[in-house]
């Protein structure tokens, strides 16, 4: 699911830390330090196993935030960029704004069509 991701649940001391540095391929391990590292909370890991078992297809999907710039990548707006406003499951608000005017258009669009601009 997350290519490069190695997840790992472990008392962490600076020995220990070191030593999975040393993993063949690890490119680093995220956090400030071996005593302040960074945490995938319990729910999201949580999510993605129940999805997981679900059996339908869970495809990778772009990160993409609230009022982040996009581009459409298909569908009838295919290469219009603009902004994400409201996102879901499946339905968006792409926010195209006109900059010199200080206008905006709002279309609700299919959230699949969505990637980073």
């Amino acid at each position: 699911m997350f290519p490069g991701y190695l997840f790992l649940r472990h008392a962490m001391d600076k020995v220990t830390y070191i030593e999975i540095g040393r993993t063949n391929g690890l490119v680093t391990i995220l956090g400030a330090r071996w005593d302040r590292l960074a945490v995938v909370p319990d729910s999201d890991v949580a999510a993605i196993q129940q999805a997981l078992r679900t059996n339908l297809p869970v495809l990778p999907h772009p990160f993409l935030a609230e009022g982040q710039r996009v581009r459409m990548a298909r569908g009838p707006l295919a290469g219009v960029e603009g902004f994400l406003i409201r996102a879901n499951l499946t339905k968006g608000l792409f926010v195209i704004s006109i900059d010199l005017l200080h206008r905006s258009v709002a279309v609700e669009v299919d959230c699949t069509f969505v990637e980073a601009a």
